[in-house]
């Protein structure tokens, strides 16, 4: 509510209360026990009933810990919200559940055969943006900025290591899925990513990462009796590995196309579903040629190609990825009103895109107070809206037309 905390006021949150949890009984007599202001006892006792209603939960330690840490911004007063401990629990469970699951893919497994050749493209580019994070966080903690540090770390572990990695290793463990020198790279940079990013989290979580780290320091044969004397991680330039990075983002965005067109006609996600791609360049067809072993189970697709040049589109649910077209073929799988509808709508919204970047560029005091290559990029997202809105219009008629 934006008041400062203050016993008087009877807004207090006592930090064990947080890591323990408090049942709501004990929390309103904490905070109208021993008033300064007996006459603000009614009001208090109702504004702790209305605001935590079951008490407080148990956040523990680490979660505490690191909700701090992203609120640590320099200059501003911190609106403290019991949301953001519940939050950063979640984080810790994350973790907790990541580790489990590469214990459970390690067991019985020697990571000695290891054999950087046998690396996948997944391997390297989680190897590759685990570099840009610890990055990130060295020159976060040495500006004294452990919100940027607490954020860098939260969203590699969740955003890339977990949603990402963990899944595109499933198809390759798999029993069948991969020869066993290509397993047992990726094992070993599950395992050894994973130990990294316990080091690297350690000063903000200290005791789930030592936890953690004493199951799976073992597994890659780093020694020490605990986390908190093993090297903190250091950026190395050698393992960026660009080619990795761009082939990775070019994969999980048809992926989370293919996966957008399944929600929105409601197709089941076990369903394995043709897709056809058309337009883009070059590197989209060379990236197709080297990844579509990868792509299909992940996508759960029944086939994938690119469309030949004079080839028609059959009426498809689409998605556009830059110049790219990834097209679901509807018949046998969607209803095509549906479809046109979608479209419809998003039609409505590049002409919005549209109308507002044209309003901006012809504004003379946008060109010429704003940056060159400000004024380039709008030019470039109003090209590409435009673009889109040119085949998506096609597309319409196309389908209208049946």
């Amino acid at each position: 509510e934006g008041q400062k905390m203050s016993k008087s006021k009877g807004n207090v949150l006592d930090p064990i209360d947080l890591i323990d949890g408090i049942s709501l009984e004990d929390l309103v007599e904490k905070r109208i026990g021993s008033l300064m202001l007996p006459k603000m006892k009614q009001t208090i006792e109702k504004a702790t009933r209305r605001q935590f209603p079951d008490g407080l939960q148990s956040y523990g330690t680490d979660a505490l810990r690191f909700t701090f840490c992203s609120l640590a911004s320099t200059g501003r007063d911190i609106n403290f919200d019991v949301g953001r401990i519940e939050g950063y629990r979640n984080f810790c469970n994350k973790l907790w559940n990541a580790t489990r699951f590469v214990m459970m893919k390690m067991d019985g497994h020697n990571l000695s055969d290891f054999d950087i050749s046998h690396m996948t493209v997944f391997d390297r580019w989680i190897g590759s943006s685990l570099q840009a994070t610890e990055s990130k966080v060295a020159r976060a903690i040495e500006s004294y900025r452990l919100d940027l540090a607490s954020q860098a770390i939260y969203e590699f572990v969740w955003n890339e290591y977990c949603d990402w990695y963990l899944e595109l290793t499933k198809p390759i463990l798999a029993e069948g899925g991969a020869n066993s020198e290509t397993q047992n790279a990726t094992r070993y940079t599950l395992a050894t990513v994973l130990e990294t990013i316990l080091r690297l989290t350690h000063p903000l979580m200290p005791y789930i990462t030592e936890e953690l780290w004493q199951q799976i320091a073992p597994l890659i044969g780093r020694g020490g009796n605990t986390i908190s004397k093993a090297p903190y991680p250091v950026h190395d330039a050698g393992k960026v590995d660009a080619s990795a990075e761009a082939d990775v983002d070019w994969m999980k965005g048809v992926i989370v196309a293919v996966r957008t067109i399944r929600g929105e006609m409601n197709l089941s996600p076990a369903t394995a579903i043709p897709m056809m791609l058309a337009g883009g360049t070059e590197d989209d067809r060379d990236r197709l040629a080297r990844l579509e072993t990868l792509i299909i189970p992940l996508a759960k697709l029944s086939e994938v190609r690119f469309l030949d040049i004079g080839e028609s589109i059959p009426a498809s649910s689409t998605q556009l990825i830059g110049q790219l077209e990834v097209h679901v073929p509807m018949a046998g799988l969607i209803d095509v009103n549906s479809e046109v509808r979608r479209l419809e709508k998003l039609v409505k919204k590049l002409r919005g895109d549209i109308q507002g970047l044209r309003g901006k560029l012809s504004n003379p005091g946008f060109i010429d107070k704003a940056p060159e290559s400000v004024v380039e990029r709008e030019r470039g997202r109003l090209a590409e809206a435009e673009k889109q809105l040119a085949k998506i219009s096609v597309k319409v008629i196309e389908l209208k037309s049946g």
